[in-house]
């Protein structure tokens, strides 16, 4: 069960090595769901401490990403904080502090193998790892004479830093959704926690120190940081700190939609979904990667959808805003399993969100698709263009389907749908629709509720066939025979403009022979 006695903070920590993979945006979520149900804080760290895999706008990418999709953050390298600072590559000296801190309590030692005495090793030794059986016949600052390991520093050789795992002990991790998990220390290696050539430290101690430093109260992370716990329990005991280490939360991996392992970009390029929350620019390849906001997709409906992989809310609830998602979030009804990202449901939840959407703002999402399409939205109203998406949004899954469904409303059609005009005009329509036309413009109300009835009446007394005038009519105003409600559509296009697409359609409209 989750402990909260003490203050809750929480951190998200990526590392600016490209974009924001989903996976980490749903850990993103679930720690800003837990802070704010408990009036915790959030943390936004930067993990930029492997200096090779560093690109260039990650980190900005990172910050535009979880501010679109209403993720907040308390403290971090924009918003600052008591604990700064909050990038790993600006805490060096905090860092070093902390090595000398191990080494001088004989927690840690240094060691000098070079990468080709490391390979050597290992095809000497089957599975090699660096440990209590094996440090021994390494180049350390165990096997070397103090005098020599100096030297060495002082001549300015490469060196690393490495944790000294002692055998024998059981160590226990204590996650509050898999339980206690305990591991023999035997099958630990000595994990590298400093570098000298880039005076940075890795990911297992700047992880450790920072997190104590910051006074983080629960780690939520993703569960390929599991194996990786063991070892930081024993660090936090290394450095005295095991009374106020946080609380571990691994939570389940996303799967592929189809198959068996980790969700992956390639997945996603072959079904055709995301697997970024925004468009991302490769500056090394060139290459664009397709984001959810550039796809179409409401931050909302995002939120819901992750929070959904991996987590429930004890019931059949599914349609959740972020305020709903805070106060029923709880780490007990975390799954273990890993969650099949299925991507349609996404598709769905989007759909959900449109719908619910007021039309004000559908119509502000929907007018830079109609710029790309050629139209002009400032040459109709604000009020027009809402009222045509409240016609048309019941079809859609994204702003972007509002076109296909609404083109005709910005845009007399200048082609007319073939099979349609081969069932629908006879040779009599034309003659038919010569005379609506007729009758329109001499309509005293256009408003669609009497407009309707009047028609429905007119074709009645002159004896045509209903389906096929209005069929008919829709062809020649739309262009197809599909669409909303006729007198809806008159309604909004009005008077004036319904009478001339008719009149356009008898001149233009020649069935083929």
């Amino acid at each position: 069960m989750a402990t909260t006695e003490r203050e809750v903070r929480v951190r998200f920590a990526p590392s600016p090595t490209g974009p924001l993979h989903i996976g980490g945006v749903r850990t993103a979520l679930y720690n800003y769901l837990f802070a704010r149900q408990h009036g915790g804080t959030m943390i936004l760290r930067i993990e930029d401490t492997d200096s090779q895999r560093f690109v260039p706008g990650a980190e900005d990418y990172i910050n535009e990403a979880l501010a679109w999709l209403g993720i907040g953050i308390d403290e971090g390298v924009r918003e600052g904080g008591p604990y700064g600072p909050y990038k790993q590559s600006e805490r060096r000296d905090i860092y070093r502090e902390h090595v000398k801190m191990l080494l001088d309590a004989g927690k840690a030692y240094i060691a000098f193998d070079t990468p080709a005495e490391l390979e050597a090793k290992r095809n000497e030794i089957a599975n090699f790892q660096y440990d209590a059986s094996t440090r021994g016949m390494m180049r350390n600052s165990l096997t070397l004479p103090a005098e020599e390991v100096e030297r060495l520093i002082a001549d300015g050789a490469q060196y690393v830093v490495r944790f000294k795992v002692e055998p024998g002990r059981d160590v226990a991790v204590n996650d509050l959704i898999r339980g206690t998990v305990t591991i023999k220390s035997d099958i630990l290696d000595d994990k590298v926690l400093y570098k000298s050539a880039d005076d940075l430290p890795t990911y297992h101690l700047a992880n450790i120190v920072d997190d104590h430093l910051m006074k983080v109260s629960h780690v939520i992370r993703g569960e390929e940081w599991l194996p990786s716990a063991p070892l930081h329990v024993l660090l936090y005991e290394a450095f005295g700190w095991s009374d106020t280490a946080p609380d571990f939360v691994h939570l389940p991996l996303l799967l592929k939609p189809d198959g068996k392992g980790k969700l992956s970009k390639r997945d996603g390029d072959r079904l055709g979904f995301p697997v970024f929350p925004l468009e991302w620019h490769d500056p090394k390849s060139g290459e664009t990667s397709s984001g959810y906001r550039e796809s179409g997709y409401l931050p909302e409906a995002v939120v819901n959808f992750l929070a959904l992989l991996g987590w429930n809310p004890g019931d059949d609830t599914e349609v959740m805003s972020m305020d709903e998602l805070i106060s029923r979030f709880s780490l007990e009804h975390c799954s273990k399993a890993g969650a099949k990202f299925a991507f349609e449901k996404g598709k769905w939840f989007n759909h959900t969100y449109l719908q619910e959407l007021d039309n004000a703002r559908l119509a502000e999402l929907f007018k830079p698709v109609l710029k790309e399409h050629g139209v002009d939205p400032s040459a109709f109203s604000d009020e027009y263009i809402a009222a045509v998406v409240g016609l048309v949004k019941s079809r859609i899954n994204f702003v972007r389907d509002l076109w296909e469904h609404a083109r005709f409303f910005f845009a007399a059609p200048e082609e007319y749908e073939a099979k349609a005009v081969k069932k629908r005009w006879s040779e009599q329509m034309p003659a038919i629709m010569t005379e609506l036309a007729d009758k329109l413009e001499n309509e005293a109300d256009f408003t669609g509720t009497v407009l309707e009835p009047s028609v429905l009446g007119w074709i009645e007394e002159k004896g045509y066939h209903l389906g096929n005038v209005m069929n008919a009519f829709r062809l020649t105003v739309v262009g197809e025979c599909k669409g909303p409600h006729m007198f809806d559509i008159t309604d909004l296009l009005g008077r004036e403009e319904t009478v001339r697409r008719i009149r356009k359609g008898v001149e233009r409209i020649h069935p083929a022979e």
